[in-house]
């Protein structure tokens, strides 16, 4: 991706004009009600920028998984209720559609500087099909397109990709601030980089693994993933998760760091218990001796202060997955002291730490560190899928753009 290219909105001239405001609100709900409203309060700063500056602005978004059909269950009507809300003093005014003439005709009846969230666009199979006439039209609805929605941006749809060849298109800031990070992590890091990567499967993180070992000085692999690394070593793992059929890709992998110069690092102790239970009985043993009848839930304290010394000498972290069974007590500890180990390091301004993935973000609340990280990213798929090299269609359009 050309990201020189990429235009930032502090750059548009949207006073007096519509700017069509494209925003990941897919927001946990229960009974109609918004339970988690995170995700909204960190679209505020970029409306209110943009009402300031005197725009109309008509937010865009999808809501979980309709399959092209409008599904009360799914309508962002509450989602307008929660961020009038928290705006205070802007209402929101929702529109139950996001196509069509007499949408059209509503929106331009509309008071200037006014604030509007339209429905669901996964109501339409249009929208994940990136239909081009679907796309049109929405762009039809306003003169300025703005993609503000990172963790939306690795789907090719029509009001993440299409819309960008029928508005003149920017990246909002949430966005920019998203892919600086992640750059700064990764393209141009002050050295040297360790890499965290956790979770259940070799499988499912093969490419990031591929991706980063050549710009990582050490490469930290936990959860479950260190179980079949251990076991390509020769280690026993008991009855712990383990991809037995992967260990020759384990085995590729620790060679290719040699040539790499990436040091991969692995538990040398751990916790076991014979079930996946809270509160099971457990205790700590080196990597060398799990019985058959146990299974690895957490890495142990000497692992925890090895980590915390290879952590100590970088100035670049990137963290992506647990390093145990943090969701079920015990098992979170060894995880919640290398995040507090890390969150140290950053505050002391030694550290430039970036995270993000759902069940990292969920590991880092835990820990009580949310907010000691340099930046923790909500985007999931996009995250990983950066992680892996690969282009965005959503980022990649705003670089392409000019209708």
């Amino acid at each position: 991706m050309q990201l020189e290219k990429l235009k930032q909105i502090e750059n548009a001239p949207v006073a007096g004009k519509s700017v069509i405001l494209r925003l990941d609100l897919n927001v946990p709900m229960r009974d109609g009600k918004v339970t988690d409203s995170t995700r909204l309060v960190s679209c505020i700063s970029t409306i209110r920028e943009l009402i300031e500056k005197g725009a109309t602005v008509i937010m865009i978004s999808h809501m979980g998984r309709p399959k092209g059909k409008f599904n009360a269950e799914f309508s962002l009507k509450p989602v307008a209720e929660k961020m009038t809300e928290l705006l205070g003093n802007q209402e929101v005014i929702f529109f139950d559609d996001c196509r069509g003439t007499d949408l059209s005709d509503k929106l331009k009846a509309q008071p200037a500087g006014s604030l509007i969230l339209l429905e669901n666009l996964r109501f339409y199979p249009e929208e994940e099909g990136n239909d081009l006439s679907f796309a049109r039209e929405l762009g039809g609805l306003g003169d300025i397109y703005v993609n503000d929605a990172f963790s939306s941006s690795h789907r090719a749809h029509a009001s993440i990709d299409g819309i960008t060849r029928f508005l003149p298109s920017y990246a909002g800031p949430q966005l920019v601030a998203e892919i600086t990070a992640l750059r700064r992590a990764i393209e141009a890091p002050r050295k040297p980089v360790a890499a965290l990567v956790g979770g259940a499967k070799v499988s499912t993180k093969m490419p990031i693994l591929t991706n980063l070992m050549s710009k990582v000085d050490f490469m930290i692999i936990g959860g479950g993933m260190a179980n079949t690394f251990l076991f390509a070593q020769g280690f026993t793992v008991g009855n712990s998760l383990c991809e037995v059929d992967f260990k020759e890709t384990a085995k590729e992998i620790l060679k290719t760091s040699v040539k790499e110069h990436c040091e991969i690092i692995l538990p040398v102790d751990v916790v076991v218990a014979s079930a996946f239970e809270e509160g099971a009985a457990h205790f700590v043993c080196p990597v060398s001796k799990v019985p058959n009848d146990k299974m690895i839930l957490d890495i142990g304290p000497d692992s925890v202060e090895y980590l915390r010394m290879i952590i100590s000498r970088c100035h670049t972290l990137l963290w992506n997955g647990p390093l145990g069974a943090f969701e079920i007590s015990p098992f979170g500890e060894g995880t919640f002291a290398v995040a507090r180990a890390a969150a140290e390091q950053t505050e002391n301004s030694n550290l430039v730490s970036v995270a993000g993935g759902g069940d990292t973000v969920a590991a880092l609340n835990s820990a009580g560190v949310e907010d000691k990280f340099t930046y923790i990213s909500t985007a999931g798929g996009a995250f990983l899928e950066w992680l892996e090299g690969r282009e965005l269609p959503g980022v990649a359009a705003l670089t392409k753009s000019e209708p």
